[in-house]
């Protein structure tokens, strides 16, 4: 076997690792890319391989891309991984790309570049045309922990930050319960835009797959930047905004741990959900304990320290 052929099985090897995981994204650089796309030389194409005697003429095959992965601020965009079946380049950046990639020192560069691009999007028209604001997203860009919701609702429309309006408030104590603060963490939404309500004078609407798929990017290229210890998913619309899944049932989710690029998710519920299981007999008791379990868990998996009083909220 030719050192391309076992290139090139090592690398299909590797997507099949990947997919068999769950995993749908990889980070390809762009010179990469290129390098895929660039035409092979006579000279090149008989290295790679050499016709036999059965053979009429060379085969025309990919350049295998170079062995290192060119250090980039923000230039490796997330694509949809590449068939099984289909040649991939020789060097895949992983999923989660390692510290060494965002150098500090270009990190608030590459995150102003990466909020000016996202406020300047214009891929969802009838999104643009009812916005008041795009919702980037706040708070620490070291932050260990990272919390991801569906969508910004009015108040974060009107203000132009993630989780302000009375879910955001219920937030903001289950953070500061934990012994953290708002601007320790990371708040984004899966969605950086209000979703539309025609029609409608009040309320909000569930965004759609197709919305959340073309806003992902920028939560991704987020998460590569922050690189959290552990993402905490708000509801199951943020789950399946992360993860690419339908109808997803939150009360059978929640609690346990998914695994996103390599980084730790648990999913738990959203506030809007708590607050509206006040209603019920109990004042929701039973729902915020649920939460807080969640969170006990983070905690425990950040190597927070829990006093005793913190394991007995809302029993």
């Amino acid at each position: 076997m030719s050192a391309y052929a076992q290139l090139l099985a090592a690398a299909i090897k590797d997507l099949e690792d990947r997919k068999a995981l769950g995993e749908r994204f990889v980070v390809v650089a762009p010179d990469t890319l290129s390098a895929l796309t660039a035409p092979v030389s006579r000279g090149r194409q008989s290295e790679v391989a050499a016709p036999t005697a059965q053979s009429r003429a060379p085969v025309s095959a990919p350049r295998p891309a170079p062995a290192s992965v060119p250090s980039a601020r923000a230039t490796s965009l997330p694509v949809p991984a590449a068939p099984v079946h289909a040649p991939a380049p020789a060097a895949i950046a992983p999923v989660r790309p390692p510290a060494t990639i965002v150098a500090p020192a270009d990190k608030p560069a590459a995150f102003a570049e990466l909020r000016t691009r996202a406020l300047a999007c214009v891929k969802c028209p009838h999104l643009v045309t009812s916005r008041k604001s795009v919702v980037f997203g706040v708070g620490n860009p070291d932050a260990q922990l990272m919390f991801v919701g569906e969508a910004p609702g009015a108040d974060e429309d009107r203000q132009g930050e993630p989780f302000v309006g009375a879910a955001g408030q219920l937030l903001t104590k289950v953070i500061v319960a934990m012994g953290l603060t708002r601007p320790s963490v990371y708040i984004a939404n899966v969605l950086k835009c209000r979703p539309d309500t025609p029609g409608q004078s009040f309320g909000n609407r569930k965004p759609r797959a197709d919305e959340m798929a073309t806003c992902l990017p920028y939560l991704l290229e987020q998460i590569q930047l922050v690189k959290p210890s552990v993402i905490v998913a708000l509801g199951g619309t943020a789950v399946e905004g992360l993860f690419g899944q339908t109808e997803v049932r939150i009360t059978r989710l929640r609690g346990s741990w998914m695994n996103f690029h390599g980084t730790p998710v648990m999913p738990t519920f959203h506030p809007s959900y708590v607050l509206r299981a006040e209603d019920g007999p109990d004042k929701g008791r039973a729902t915020k304990r649920q939460v807080w379990e969640d969170m006990l868990q983070v905690m425990e998996r950040l190597e927070m320290p829990i006093s005793e009083k913190q394991r007995g909220f809302f029993k």
